[in-house]
């Protein structure tokens, strides 16, 4: 974990480009003004008593000239490349984190995640103006133990014992504040995961009257937070005092010791004067202690991305489809939980193209894992999945999604306008038009009137062009347009109980604008219904992981076991009287 965090945070020093160069360069030029302002004015005061040029006081005021632009530029390029190399940081992330697979990324709770992208991603941005100042910080004492040896080598010894006790010091500070900081930047991201959770469910809380009790948990790890965060400023502030009682006292040594060279005639009054100034600026080590306490909390936030970047992504392959309509073959396939069991378990299934296959089953049977792997959104453990004879890892991102599309039973709706959420996942050119002020293509009006959302759309104030904020929609208006959204898929379209929220006669409606579709494509329906298994082809029947059994709805219907998956539990209880329930057979 540290070693990935280091390679991102010298990856991330090259992401300021040009700037951090800049950066440098001023910080460099800055740093060499400082060290010679000291010798200048030395000799200015020199000059005063006669001993000197005269023309040393204006040398000392271009020297605090440069001193004022070079900070000016150093200021411009740090604040410039941080914010450079802080949006590369976050694109790349973003990037990762939208190719995982979706069972990799749930792993994460989304606060979490949220915190590492905005937060984080921050705090590693500041990767190359934090390197660039930590590392010229140490020139003014590395240039005042040089310039006081210039002057008496008693000088540079008695200052040079004193920066060790402080290199000491600081090193300590590093070690303490390094884990601190890591501990609270893990805190904060398991109180934004549950805030997370918890806005997500925010009916299901009012409605159970258990908001106190969700405050709490999602607070819990608030005194831990409060711990670590004291723990980090108390070792800055720690640092702190150590290096203000230590850079004193080696000042009043170096002012005692060039006293006594004056007096010996070693030292002139104004080398004196810049022996003391160089000793100011050497022992004033807050600026230090600032920028190892930027470098901890850069560092730690470099290790939270790297952590998120290490995970797998999918991969593609660059195959395209050939001539078909969507045959779909699954060949030994194999699904695991993350904790090993089986959720699907040699799965061997052909469907042939054109078909519509329902795929039954009670609860926990592994349907829509089913439904995940037929279309990659997830991969199998083991076995394959063919469509047209080519495997899906072979394919390419564009001609799988061109392929294959997805109804969910709660969709998740993307897009600024009515029109750019039915037009997700089509040729960009597409959405441009979608987005100008002339009419919407006819592509997403024939998607809309199939899943039945178009009298929905067409309501409203800006018809397609609506803003999604501002187009209320119910549970059934939400799963419809996702099904819009879906119906792009060209050869081989999956709904997981996708009309699950819609009345009797809307499905009628969908599904027979579905099944009407000009060139015929597969479709694979996750249903709970026994209408829509009996309106299938084919209906591919899973228990326990296992496909039980293949083939037609009123074939399968003679076994018992096969009717008790449409039937409610039994409810404890004298059973009621009246018939029992009608069946579609």
């Amino acid at each position: 974990m540290p070693a990935d965090g280091d390679r991102l945070l010298r990856q991330a020093i090259t992401y300021g480009g040009g700037w951090t160069i800049v950066l440098g360069t001023a910080a460099l030029l800055g740093a060499a003004a400082e060290l010679l302002l000291p010798a200048a004015l030395g000799l200015a005061v020199d000059a005063a008593l006669g001993d000197a040029s005269s023309w040393w006081p204006l040398a000392a005021c271009g020297i605090v000239v440069v001193i004022v632009a070079t900070d000016t530029l150093a200021t411009l390029a740090g604040g410039t490349g941080t914010a450079r190399t802080t949006a590369r940081l976050r694109h790349r992330l973003l990037r990762h984190l939208l190719a995982l697979d979706p069972r990799h990324a749930a792993r994460r709770p989304v606060g979490d995640l949220i915190g590492r992208l905005v937060g984080q991603a921050a705090d590693a941005g500041q990767a190359g103006a934090t390197v660039v100042l930590g590392l010229t910080a140490v020139l003014p004492s590395a240039g005042s133990v040089v310039a006081l040896l210039l002057l008496d080598w008693r000088l540079a010894v008695t200052f040079g014992a004193g920066l060790v006790l402080l290199a000491v010091l600081l090193r300590a500070f590093l070690t303490d504040a390094s884990a601190a900081a890591g501990d609270y930047l893990r805190a904060q991201g398991r109180i934004a995961g549950r805030l997370a959770e918890a806005l997500h469910g925010a009916r299901t809380i009012a409605a159970a009257g258990t908001v106190r009790a969700e405050i709490d948990r999602v607070l819990a790890p608030l005194p831990e937070l409060r711990t670590h965060g004291t723990r980090t400023w108390t070792t800055l502030a720690r640092a702190s005092a150590r290096t203000a009682a230590v850079a004193p006292m080696l000042q009043l040594a170096i002012v005692a010791v060039g006293g006594w060279s004056v007096t010996e005639g070693r030292l002139t009054p104004g080398q004196l004067f810049a022996a003391v100034q160089y000793a100011a600026l050497g022992a004033g080590l807050g600026t230090v202690v600032a920028t190892l306490n930027r470098l901890v909390r850069t560092r730690a936030g470099a290790q939270r991305v790297a952590a998120a970047l290490t995970e797998p992504v999918r991969t593609y392959g660059t195959a395209t489809l050939p001539a078909g309509t969507g045959r779909l073959e699954l060949c030994g396939v194999t699904v695991r939980a993350d904790d090993g069991r089986p959720v699907l378990d040699g799965i061997d299934l052909r469907v042939p193209a054109g078909t519509t296959i329902a795929i039954v089953g009670p609860s926990g049977s592994g349907k829509s894992s089913l439904a995940a792997v037929a279309g990659r959104l997830r991969d199998p453990d083991a076995g394959a999945v063919l469509l047209d004879g080519v495997p899906l890892c072979r394919l390419s991102r564009t001609a799988l999604r061109d392929a294959a599309g997805y109804g969910f039973e709660r969709p998740v709706l993307i897009g600024d306008t009515i029109a750019e959420v039915i037009a997700l996942g089509r040729d960009p050119e597409t959405v441009a038009t979608v987005a100008g002020p002339d009419r919407v293509p006819r592509e997403i009006v024939t998607a809309a009137r199939a899943a039945a959302i178009d009298e929905f759309v067409e309501r409203l104030p800006d018809g397609y062009r609506t803003r999604l904020d501002a187009a209320p929609m119910s549970g059934g208006e939400t799963q419809r347009l996702g099904l819009a959204r879906a119906l792009h898929a060209r050869r081989l379209l999956i709904l997981d109980d996708a009309t699950s929220s819609v009345d009797t006669a809307t499905e009628h409606r969908i599904a027979g604008a579905i099944a009407a579709h000009a060139d015929r494509r597969t479709r694979m329906i996750v249903t709970h219904r026994v209408a829509t298994a009996a309106a299938a082809d084919l209906v591919a029947w899973l228990d326990d992981g296992r496909l039980r059994g293949v083939g037609r709805h009123r074939d399968l219907w003679r076994d018992p076991d096969y009717r008790a998956v449409f039937q409610p539990p039994a409810v404890p209880g004298p059973a009621p009287a009246g018939q029992p329930v009608e069946a579609v057979r």
